[in-house]
C-alpha cells in the first residue's frame, strides 16, 4: 500500500506538490521488488535503486553539499542549492546520480559528453558545480578544464572499463557509495530544483531552472490523465503505479531533455527503464534486440536521426516487435515518410509526436496508428499551451485576425523559474502577457480555426532573405520528401543582394541530381525558399541527441559570398 508513506510533499488546493526523491521512495516502499532499471543482463529493483540513490545522497550531504538558501529567499535566476554535473553516457549510474542528488537537495545537471575542452569549460564555469560525476573515459578532457574551476569540485569517477586511472583527488564512485549508510538527514522540498541545460544549437547553452513540483507535471506527465487533473496526493499517484508496469527504452542520451524526461516519467509511475547492452551510443540493432529480449513496450526517440536507422534495421527482417506498443518522438521532427514506414513494419504501433522545449516541457502532440493515420501535420495543444501574438500584445484565440494566424508558442501554469545566472534572459523568455506569466522559448506557430497548431520553426533558425522569413524546418521537410534524400539541413548564407539566402546540406542515395532537386523544391516552395546552393555529404552532422549541427552546416558555405 502506498498510503503508508509519510511524504514531505505539500498540497496546494486540490493538487499535490511533488518532489521526485519522495516519489521514488514511495514506490520503493510499496513495490520493493519491482524492476526499475535493466541494463544488458543486469536488473535493478526499485528498492535497490532507492538504496543506491540514498547512499550517494548521504555521501554528498556528509561533504556539506545540499541546500543553502530556500526558494523563497531567491530570485528566479538564482539557485540556493549546490550543483552536481553529470558527465556521463547512458546507464544506471546516470539515474542513480539524479535521484541521489535530489535526495541530498543537490541540483544535478546534464553535460554534453561531446563537448571539447573550451565548450566544457564554459558550461562548468557557468554552472559552478560543487561535484562532478563522470565516466572514466572523460577523465583526460575533464583534467584539461579543472584548473579553470574555482573552488575545485568533488570528483566522483565512475569506472567504465576504459582503464583511465583516477584523477588527482578523485574518488571511485562505487567506493564512495559503499562507504556510507543509505540514510540522508536532509528533507527534500517540492521547491528543490530540476536543472536542464539547453543544447546550445543556435547559441551558448543555458541552464533552465524548474521547481521539481512543476517539472513533474509539465514534462514528466505525472498527473491523472483519465480524470484530466493533477494528482491530489501520493495515494492518488499510487493508482497509476498499481497498473501493470510498462518497459520504456530511451534511445537518445539522457543528457537530452526529452530522453531524460522519458526515463524519469517512467520511473516515477512505477515503470522500468531499459538500456541496451552497450548504451554508450545509439545502435538500432542493439535497441531492437533489447526490445525483443526485455519485452520493451515503448521506445522514445528524437526525430529522424533515430527513426531512419530503426526503419533500416527493421527492413532487414527477422524481428519480433510484438511487445512494442508505442513510439514517442520529441525534440526534433519525425518526417511523415519515416513515421509511415515504421507503422508499415510494425502495424500495431502507435506513434506519438510531441512538441515542446527545455523551457516549456511538452506543449502539444499528435497521435497516429496504421489503422488511423494522422489527419494532418498539425498538433493538438495541451491545456496550458497558449499562442501569443507576434508583437507580444496578448494571447490569441482560434479565429482571431482570420482563419490562420501566426504567433509564438507559449505555456502558462507550471513553467520554469528562469535561466541560471541570467536575469535579463529570464525576463525576456518568461514575460507577463495579459497578466499571466508565460514561457516563450521562441517557436513560431500557425493557429488553426479548430485550435490545433502548425509548427513553423524556431525563430533563431529563421532566415531573413530580402525581407522574407524562411523557416528552415519547412524547407528541410520538403527536401526529405524527395525519394533520393535521406537527410538534410538548411541554413543561411551571406548574400550581398539579399542579406542572407537559403542553402542546404544533403545526404542521399548515390546519383543525386542537384538540378532535379532544385526543380522538386520549386514545385513545392515559394521561390525565395528554394535553396540557392547545395552541398552533398556522406553524413549530416548531428549531436548525440539527433539535433542538427547548424553551425557545422553554415561552415560548409563559409567561403561563399554571393551577389
Amino acid at each position: 500500500m502506498i498510503n503508508g508513506h509519510s511524504a514531505t510533499n505539500g498540497s496546494s488546493g486540490d493538487k499535490v506538490e511533488l518532489n521526485l526523491s519522495d516519489v521514488l521512495e514511495t514506490i520503493a516502499n510499496a513495490y520493493p521488488d519491482r524492476v526499475a532499471l535493466v541494463h544488458g543482463p543486469a536488473a535493478y529493483t526499485f528498492s535497490g535503486l532507492a538504496d543506491r540513490a540514498a547512499r550517494l545522497g548521504r555521501y554528498l550531504a556528509d561533504r556539506g553539499l545540499g541546500c543553502f538558501a530556500e526558494r523563497s529567499e531567491l530570485a528566479n535566476h538564482q539557485t540556493g542549492q549546490h550543483m552536481l554535473a553529470q558527465y556521463l553516457r547512458n546507464g544506471t549510474h546516470y539515474v542513480e546520480g539524479l535521484f541521489g542528488a535530489y535526495r541530498a537537495r543537490v541540483a544535478p545537471f546534464n553535460v554534453n559528453y561531446l563537448y571539447q575542452a573550451e565548450e566544457l569549460s564554459y558550461l562548468l564555469r557557468n554552472a559552478g558545480p560543487a561535484a562532478i560525476q563522470y565516466h572514466a573515459e572523460f577523465a583526460p578532457r575533464l583534467a584539461e578544464v579543472l584548473p579553470s574551476l574555482t573552488p575545485p569540485p568533488l570528483l566522483l569517477q565512475v569506472d567504465d572499463g576504459s582503464g583511465h586511472p583516477l584523477l588527482p583527488g578523485a574518488v571511485d564512485y562505487e567506493s564512495a557509495l559503499q562507504s556510507v549508510p543509505a540514510s540522508v538527514p536532509s528533507v527534500p522540498s517540492p521547491d528543490d530544483l530540476y536543472v536542464i541545460y539547453t543544447g546550445g544549437t543556435t547559441g551558448m547553452p543555458k541552464g533552465v531552472l524548474w521547481r521539481q513540483a512543476d517539472v513533474a507535471v509539465a514534462t514528466l506527465g505525472l498527473q491523472n490523465r483519465r480524470a484530466g487533473r493533477e494528482w491530489r496526493s501520493l495515494d492518488d499517484l499510487g493508482e497509476a503505479v498499481r497498473r501493470k508496469p510498462s518497459r520504456v527504452l530511451p534511445c537518445a542520451p539522457l543528457m537530452h531533455g526529452a530522453s531524460q524526461w522519458a526515463a524519469l516519467g517512467a520511473l516515477c509511475e512505477g515503470n522500468a527503464v531499459v538500456f541496451p547492452d552497450d548504451a554508450r551510443t545509439f545502435n538500432a540493432a542493439q535497441v531492437l534486440s533489447a526490445v525483443e529480449r526485455h519485452q520493451v513496450t515503448a521506445l522514445t526517440i528524437v526525430g529522424d536521426a533515430f527513426g531512419y536507422p530503426l526503419v533500416e534495421e527493421l527492413e532487414r527482417g527477422g524481428r519480433d516487435m510484438s511487445s512494442l506498443r508505442t513510439l514517442v518522438s520529441g525534440g526534433a521532427a519525425l518526417h511523415p515518410r519515416v513515421r509511415r514506414r515504421l507503422q508499415e513494419l510494425i502495424p500495431h504501433l502507435r506513434v506519438v509526436e510531441n512538441i515542446g522545449s527545455s523551457e516549456s516541457g511538452v506543449q502539444g502532440s499528435r497521435h497516429s496508428h496504421s489503422s488511423e493515420p494522422a489527419a494532418s501535420e498539425a498538433f493538438f495543444p495541451d491545456a496550458n499551451t497558449v499562442i501569443v501574438a507576434g508583437d507580444f500584445s496578448g494571447m490569441l484565440r482560434p479565429g482571431d485576425a482570420g482563419s490562420h494566424v501566426t504567433g509564438w508558442l507559449a505555456r502558462r501554469g507550471r513553467i520554469p523559474l528562469g535561466y541560471l545566472g541570467d536575469e535579463g534572459k529570464t525576463a525576456q523568455t518568461f514575460p507577463i502577457i495579459d497578466g499571466i506569466r508565460v514561457t516563450i522559448p521562441g517557436d513560431r506557430v500557425r493557429l488553426l480555426p479548430d485550435g490545433r497548431v502548425e509548427l513553423l520553426g524556431r525563430d533563431s533558425l529563421t532566415i531573413n532573405t530580402g525581407g522574407e522569413k524562411v523557416y528552415v524546418e519547412e524547407v528541410e521537410s520538403v527536401l526529405k520528401d524527395h525519394p533520393d534524400i535521406i537527410d538534410a539541413v538548411v541554413c543561411g548564407r551571406q548574400s550581398v543582394r539579399w542579406g542572407s539566402e537559403v542553402v542546404a546540406v544533403v545526404h542521399g542515395h548515390p546519383g543525386i541530381e542537384i538540378d532535379e532537386l532544385k526543380e522538386f523544391c520549386r514545385d513545392r516552395l515559394a521561390r525565395y525558399k528554394v535553396p540557392k546552393a547545395f552541398r552533398v555529404v556522406n553524413k549530416i552532422r548531428r549531436g548525440p541527441a539527433g539535433k542538427p549541427d547548424y553551425r557545422w552546416a553554415a561552415k560548409q558555405f563559409e567561403q561563399d559570398l554571393t551577389d
